[in-house]
């Protein structure tokens, strides 16, 4: 079993940053650099991103971001790492005990999460858990999803007196699949999200978790 946490800290690891901030101003720098990355993903999608551009935007020299990536695929693995981070700390926030009235309620919150990630995070639309980068370690079978997954499970199980079973991390993992799945196709055209997508993601999340929660 793993924690929200623990997956965050997981997802964390596997961006190649060469020099790990200790100070504020490194940190603040680190962070400029990736919200730069992520303007630039926005305005013209991950593939075309390069290291200049994520200098330019930022106001920084090339060797700043050479300081931290080694190349641009760090840039976008570290800043996957970070969509990750920020989903399991709003997600570990819905699923604490005593936050919903309902275990159903707490996922359903979760839906409306990530939504607002969607909607309001730049680059997360373009990038999410890494689903487009090998983020994972390669000794790792399963997917950002998958592992998402067993840990609001866990916490369901931990939180809202849930029973644990096959069939509710089967129902939790499709619930996962479902919201990722239509919530990107919902942005894909859409910068606020299609309402009829989005619609339609409660609705099935719902008659997912249907017979077990």
């Amino acid at each position: 079993m793993i924690t929200l946490e623990s997956s965050a800290a997981f997802a964390s690891a596997a961006a190649p940053i060469r020099n790990e901030p200790v100070q504020a101003r490194s940190t603040a720098r680190l962070a400029t650099l990736l919200n730069s990355a992520a303007a630039v993903i926005d305005e013209i999608g991950y593939e075309r991103l390069t290291t200049a551009m994520v200098a330019e935007r930022a106001g920084a020299s090339i060797g700043t971001v050479y300081r931290y990536f080694p190349d641009r695929i760090a840039v976008l693995q570290s800043l996957a790492a970070r969509n990750v981070e920020r989903l399991m700390g709003r997600a570990d926030e819905q699923l604490a005990s005593g936050r919903h009235d309902s275990a159903l309620d707490a996922v359903l919150a979760i839906n409306a999460v990530t939504i607002d990630l969607f909607r309001t995070e730049p680059g997360y639309r373009s990038l999410r858990a890494g689903d487009v980068l090998d983020l994972l370690p390669p000794t790792t079978e399963a997917s950002a999803n998958s592992l998402f997954a067993e840990a609001v499970s866990d916490a369901l199980v931990a939180h809202y007196g849930v029973v644990d079973s096959a069939d509710l991390r089967r129902a939790i993992g499709t619930a996962v699949e479902v919201i990722d799945a239509l919530t990107a196709r919902a942005f894909s055209r859409n910068p606020q999200g299609d309402p009829v997508l989005l619609a339609e993601a409660e609705r099935a999340v719902r008659a997912v978790l249907a017979d077990v929660l």
